[in-house]
């Protein structure tokens, strides 16, 4: 519990947290760079093509991994602006901020991929589904919270309000995740479960989670990268940062 506490309270300083990040960064980065391609030639050119949509399926290959990390960054974001709004923590901010493109990214991603995925499987590029508009909403969500950011020019003010519409966003996760049983829908039920077997085989089933794996490597190494470069900005200030970007410079 102490170190937890301890962890809890560094988290607090910008330097601390400048310096751990890098190693982190490098680790994620190294990681994406091997489980992503390998899960796509995996997944695109070794996988056998499916029983009934050939290999038009192979597009979840990118599709599925971009709309899970879509929800998960968003969840990351949510989480920041709690604890932002509860703690005043200052890097809360740093991380919702910096996560806003990348998550608003994956989303646009995730839904072109999708209609892409839809059109030789619906007819039609886009479907009014619930799945699909409660992912709209959440790009909606992404670009609103970054409007909201533009607009405010006062900082504290600014972080508050983008922090209190990141939280009452987090309603749309779960719509998101249980819209294909709540509602009758064209989209398939959702591809990982923690409660039940896969129903693909191994064979195309584990290039995809190497993928997911890969993906969320990926948008830690990016998101420790912007958060690094934010916190020197923040804090060009103070001594810390001046001497680092001192370092940089000469190296």
């Amino acid at each position: 519990m102490g170190m937890l506490k301890t962890f809890w309270h560094r988290l607090g300083s910008p330097p601390w947290m400048y310096g751990i990040a890098r190693p982190w960064m490098w680790g994620f980065g190294v990681l994406a760079a091997v489980l992503i391609p390998a899960g796509l030639i995996w997944g695109l050119f070794i996988a056998p093509p499916d029983y009934q949509q050939s290999d038009a399926f192979r597009i979840i290959y990118v599709h599925v991994p971009t709309a899970i990390l879509a929800q998960s960054c968003y969840l990351m974001i949510g989480i920041a602006g709690f604890v932002h709004l509860v703690w005043r923590m200052k890097l809360a901010d740093v991380v919702l901020q910096e996560a806003l493109v990348i998550g608003a990214s994956l989303t646009a991603l995730a839904l072109i991929t999708g209609s892409v995925w839809g059109r030789p499987m619906w007819g039609t590029w886009w479907e009014w589904d619930a799945r699909t508009t409660s992912m709209l909403i959440l790009l909606f969500l992404y670009f609103g919270i970054y409007a909201l950011r533009e607009a405010i020019p006062r900082p504290d003010s600014r972080a508050r309000a983008s922090a209190l519409l990141a939280v009452v966003g987090l309603i749309n996760i779960p719509i998101i995740k249980y819209s294909v049983e709540w509602w009758r829908t064209l989209h398939q039920p959702s591809t990982f479960s923690m409660v039940e077997q896969p129903k693909m085989p191994a064979e195309m089933y584990l290039p995809l989670l190497v993928l997911v794996l890969g993906f969320y490597a990926f948008m830690g190494a990016v998101l420790l990268a912007r958060i690094r470069v934010e916190l020197l900005n923040r804090e060009s200030g103070s001594s810390w940062a001046q001497a680092e970007a001192r370092r940089l410079l000469s190296s």
